[in-house]
């Protein structure tokens, strides 16, 4: 029973260490602590890792197979390169974005690509995207190509900024595709590997969408020529887990450029039109809702899918009282 309540307290210091304001929040915990129950709208868990004093978040971000800004907005107050030692939230839980369910969604607004494949178990993988200056487009397309071992052919802009750049880049360490790339309908963007795994979960590319190179590995395997693809931009989202509503809020895409070149946010917003998206995703279930909680996740933007409704028989009580 000790071990145990240990863990257990271990992990609840965790949680609030990712945002001071959970500590008013009532029991159950508001974050995803341990497995979570089975849920159409949620992939992967959040889990923890115990930094040492040589560690620092963009070595690590690659170890823990997250992204290296979202590792940061889920740990507000930590220095990415002298974090010392010190208990790292893990954000691997993503709810899913909203729409059609089928082949690739890649999400610039939580930095992620999500695969559907045959046998309908959602995968997520931190992705690269487009640096600032550039732009990685959004709208539908599909995968109209693949090449293992890929030459890169630099474009305008690569000679642009490197004019002893050659024409081609064969196969190999120097080469930023990787091992693997998928080709798009879209001319010159790409989803593919990288020779730089630091860049991944980041604002890295000229508009080209990077993965590990084990998780592109693990992609190109299992996607076929004409696979649809859909661009999206949602840094906010919400599914229900186990009967509760949840909410995860990203950085907006500002604030996701400010993170990854200067390690924080200086002047945090809230997020826009969140009591909309929330009442309509709510539904019948809306009086459940604490907006206070809705109000907080808005404004830290760290990432975490956060609980926002409150137990029923929470709700029953308040309404007797």
């Amino acid at each position: 029973m000790t071990g145990r309540r240990s863990r257990f307290a271990r992990s609840a210091l965790g949680v609030c260490a990712l945002l001071a304001a959970c500590a008013r929040a009532p029991e159950p915990p508001r974050y995803l602590l341990e497995s979570p129950p089975p849920s159409r709208d949620l992939v992967g868990k959040l889990s923890f890792h115990e930094t040492t004093a040589e560690d620092t978040l963009v070595d690590l971000a690659p170890q823990l197979r997250v992204g290296y800004v979202e590792l940061l907005a889920a740990n507000p107050g930590v220095d990415p390169w002298l974090p010392g030692v010190t208990r790292l939230a893990v954000p691997g839980a993503r709810l899913l974005p909203s729409g059609k369910r089928e082949g690739i969604v890649v999400n610039i607004g939580d930095l992620h690509l999500y695969w559907y494949g045959k046998d309908a178990v959602p995968r997520a993988y931190p992705i690269g995207i487009a640096k600032d200056g550039y732009a990685t487009p959004t709208g539908v397309t599909s995968v109209r190509g693949k090449k293992e071992k890929p030459t890169w052919v630099p474009g305008e802009s690569a000679h642009r900024d490197d004019p002893k750049l050659a024409d081609a880049i064969p196969p190999g360490p120097t080469n930023p595709l990787g091992e693997y790339a998928l080709y798009l309908g879209w001319a010159s963007y790409l989803i593919h590997g990288t020779n730089e795994p630091r860049g991944v979960g980041r604002h890295s590319s000229r508009g080209c969408i990077r993965l590990y190179p084990d998780d592109i590995a693990e992609l190109f395997a299992q996607v076929a020529v004409g696979t649809p693809v859909r661009v999206v931009n949602e840094p906010v989202k919400v599914g229900w887990i186990g009967g509760e509503l949840y909410l995860e809020v990203n950085p907006d895409p500002d604030q996701s450029l400010e993170l990854d070149e200067t390690g924080k946010i200086a002047a945090p917003k809230p997020a826009k039109g969140l009591r909309e998206l929330v009442t309509r995703a709510a539904g019948k279930e809306a009086k459940r809702v604490d907006w206070d909680v809705v109000e907080r996740a808005g404004q830290k933007r760290i990432g975490v899918p956060t609980r926002v409704t409150k137990p029923v028989d929470a709700t029953a009580t308040a309404g007797a009282s």
